[in-house]
């Protein structure tokens, strides 16, 4: 029986890593903790490059040196969607007596991760190339691809929700489903140093 796991990294990151010290995540080692006793045979990352922000300059920096550590890990595969920054005019939430009402905002918006992995899960469960996938993720968008996987393609489709219990989706219907606990993270961490073909990478100090 074998197993592929499929992560949605924005919604995981959002869910039950922001604001934490465990971003220097293992996702093998994740994986596995979830899944003792299953086959993992390939665990997919879906996420996009971030860019540099005035605020945070060195934040896309960080997340290379993440990507270039997943890279090292054999069953890991990385997909890629893409961010969208746009200008836009949003309502105060406390707007005054008098005077403008709305803002100018910068929002920024990921694209494309959710159909990537939509895509990749009902294309793994036709070509049959897995028993059981595991889906990381609290996106009731993916209820459908999830639903025609096991309807359609006969595939058990596990459901692990990264964010707290009480903000879970009830949408999301797999076969079966699991809470994750915060304290897995910081049990499947990589080593402060990881080695690649281009040379060392280091976890960054505000990780």
């Amino acid at each position: 029986m074998t197993t592929i796991v499929y992560i949605d990294g924005f919604n995981f990151y959002y869910g039950a890593v922001k604001g934490t010290r465990h971003k220097w995540l293992d996702l093998e080692a994740f994986a596995h903790r979830l899944l003792p006793t299953d086959q993992i045979v390939k665990i997919r990352y879906f996420t996009a490059r971030i860019s540099a922000r005035p605020d945070d300059p060195q934040q896309a920096v960080r997340q290379e040196m993440y990507l270039r550590a997943l890279n090292t890990l054999p069953l890991v595969e990385t997909h890629f969607g893409h961010y969208v920054t746009r200008v836009t005019r949003l309502p105060l939430a406390n707007p005054p007596a008098t005077g403008p009402r709305t803002v100018e905002v910068l929002k920024t918006e990921e694209k494309g991760s959710d159909v990537n992995l939509a895509t990749y899960l009902l294309l793994d469960a036709f070509r049959q190339n897995c028993d059981t996938a595991v889906v990381v993720s609290n996106d009731s968008d993916l209820a459908e691809p999830v639903r025609i996987a096991q309807s359609e393609a006969g595939v058990k489709v596990g459901v692990i929700n990264p964010h707290p219990a009480k903000y879970r989706s009830r949408r999301l219907q797999g076969t079966f489903f699991k809470q994750l606990r915060v304290n897995v993270l910081g049990q499947c961490q990589l080593p402060q140093v990881v080695h690649d073909a281009d040379g060392l990478i280091t976890k960054p100090n505000s990780w």
